[in-house]
């Protein structure tokens, strides 16, 4: 009883932010989390803030979620999805924090952006679906500075498999996300990926991980970067389509430059920011373009028709006005009643 009104409470305040707000701020606690996490690197390494920030979320999330072993059992795949998205962040927040040990925040954020593009290309049916993204690639150029810096490759290659395993996680959190309610899933997803990456951080940071500075850091980091965002994208992922959220994440750019900024001291030049502007209205052209408004027209589009139909074919008498809530039953389709034949409601 009590779980479930964690859940029934998380999901009704979640509930009255629109999807894009919670992607939106979920980007910014990422962002801010991983301008904050290199503070502690001198004590700890990347590998080091990586496991206390995977550790710390995890006991947090468990503790708020209070995962069921019953509830998890009696959900189809739960355990393989659960156990998959632990493994993908795992490697992704090791590959990230290093490869921004190695180059800016804003370089990073870009290269990790091609992951969730590359879902929103490949989930793309019209050619105007293809805009945002394209919209959003011409940005990531610009912010970039067009490919003219000179980068170590160790730095590019660890961001580029960060955009892999991200691209993998948003896929396998949106199934997740369908199969289990709350953050039970993705408190075990936090968990195993704590318990993957203490042998690699432990190996790295040693007595390190015991300093206060670094708990600290840690902690926040968990917190605003890892407990808050998933909570808040696996909700948003409940209500659009992976393809929407993974253009809507264009703006980790941006948010990663402008966090660099004010967190790190790294500016950017005008066609950096160019490519901020670029890919923000990316995202807001997604939002506008996503398939939600056109299902809803189609539906009215379809009981308009329903309607016109009965009417035509004289069995029902005149055509009247769809009643409240008439769309939402049309969409899910018609009722029988058990023993009466369908006449179409006649």
């Amino acid at each position: 009883m009590q779980q479930r009104s964690v859940d029934q409470g998380f999901s009704a305040v979640a509930g009255k932010v629109p999807a894009p707000c919670l992607v939106l701020a979920g980007v910014s606690g990422i962002q801010f989390g991983a301008a904050l996490a290199p503070s502690a690197y001198p004590q700890a390494g990347a590998a080091g803030v990586v496991f206390l920030r995977l550790l710390i979320a995890g006991l947090i999330l468990c503790v708020l979620w209070r995962p069921r072993r019953q509830a998890l059992k009696s959900a189809k795949g739960a355990w393989k999805t659960m156990l998959a998205a632990g493994t993908l962040l795992a490697g992704h927040h090791i590959a990230f924090f290093e490869a921004v040990d190695h180059i800016p925040l804003g370089i990073v954020a870009t290269i990790e952006f091609l992951g969730p593009f590359a879902i929103a290309l490949a989930g793309s049916r019209r050619a105007l679906d293809l805009l945002p993204g394209c919209l959003a690639a011409g940005g990531v150029l610009l912010l970039s500075g067009g490919g003219s810096a000179s980068l170590p490759a160790v730095g590019l290659a660890l961001a580029a498999g960060a955009a892999c395993c991200w691209a993998g996680y948003i896929l396998v959190s949106a199934r997740m996300a369908t199969r289990l309610s709350g953050g039970q899933g993705l408190a075990v997803a936090i968990a195993w990926a704590a318990l993957l990456s203490a042998p690699y951080g432990i190996a790295r940071a040693g007595s390190g991980l015991l300093d206060p500075h670094v708990l600290w850091v840690a902690a926040v980091v968990a917190v605003v970067s890892s407990v808050l965002p998933y909570s808040l994208n696996l909700e948003a992922l409940r209500r659009i389509p992976p393809r929407v959220f993974g253009v809507l994440t264009s703006l980790e750019p941006a948010a990663g430059a402008l966090f660099g900024l004010l967190v790190l001291g790294q500016r950017l030049d005008r066609s950096q920011w160019l490519g901020i502007a670029a890919v923000a209205c990316a995202s807001i052209a997604a939002t506008y373009l996503g398939p939600g408004k056109r299902r809803i027209s189609r539906v009215r589009a379809t009981s308009g028709s329903l309607t016109t139909h009965r009417s035509a074919d004289g069995g029902c008498g005149r055509a009247r006005a769809p009643q409240p809530g008439a769309i939402s039953r049309l969409a899910a389709g018609p009722r029988r009643t058990p023993g009466r034949p369908d006449n179409h409601g006649c």
